[in-house]
């Protein structure tokens, strides 16, 4: 019997899932070890990438070859879906005493830049399916950590639950869409696809925990006070590019 492809995509990507899942920002997050700053830090850099998604999104159903048009309506179902989450971002910013303004203004990390650069460029010089991959690793990540993570943040930055409503949002939620995602990637035939589908996923897991990675990173220790993590205070000093 043959192997259905989002079990082979689960398989093939299980490495690159690890390593995302062993990022000390990531697994510190998710005892309530990370700082305020830390945690606006983040929010800065998810706007960032997650301001691209419908537009990727977009690109993608452009540029569908003839043989996938039967996947527009399941693309611009995400697009519905996905339109304005960068907005919440903002808003967990402000109720977390950052600043929204500067935060949409100041440029993304390297990193960030890396992840969405990536995307595009996959899209528009070698196959647009692809960008499936990088739907996969977004919603596989924020099923497994999104809700476990804010619950744990906010009780530990001591936070109101409007400074969480992107995470929460990507939850519970993304349960049904990776049902979705799963039925629509299994009706794909053709090899090629499926490659550059299991190709970008690996590569996202990558480049998104470099993204994590390049967070300035501090810890809030048992006696309540801020400790930087001194191997990302290297990346803070390269947090940046124009």
């Amino acid at each position: 019997m043959t192997t259905p492809f989002f079990d082979h995509l689960e398989l093939e990507t299980q490495a690159a899932r690890h390593n995302l899942l062993a990022v000390p920002q990531l697994t510190d997050a998710l005892q309530g070890r990370i700082s305020r700053a830390t945690y606006l830090a983040y929010l800065q850099e998810a706007y960032h990438h997650v301001k691209h998604t419908v537009p990727l999104l977009m690109a993608t159903g452009a540029r569908l070859q003839p043989r996938n048009q039967w996947m527009q309506k399941a693309i611009a179902e995400y697009i519905e879906e996905e339109q304005g989450h960068e907005q919440w971002i903002l808003n967990d910013i402000a109720a977390a005493g950052g600043d929204r303004v500067k935060a949409a203004s100041d440029a993304p990390r390297l990193a960030t830049q890396v992840l969405v650069a990536y995307n595009y460029d996959y899209i528009a010089r070698h196959n647009p399916v692809g960008f499936l991959g990088m739907v996969y690793m977004l919603e596989s990540t924020s099923i497994a950590l999104a809700t476990q993570g804010a619950e744990t943040l906010q009780r530990s930055l001591d936070l109101p639950v409007g400074a969480f409503s992107y995470l929460l949002s990507h939850g519970a939620v993304d349960e049904d869409h990776i049902v979705f995602y799963q039925q629509l990637v299994n009706r794909i035939e053709n090899e090629e696809d499926k490659r550059a589908i299991v190709k970008v996923a690996n590569n996202t897991f990558y480049l998104f925990a470099e993204l994590l990675r390049s967070i300035p990173h501090s810890t809030v220790g048992s006696n309540g006070r801020d400790s930087a993590n001194s191997g990302n205070r290297r990346n803070a000093e390269q947090a940046h590019a124009a």
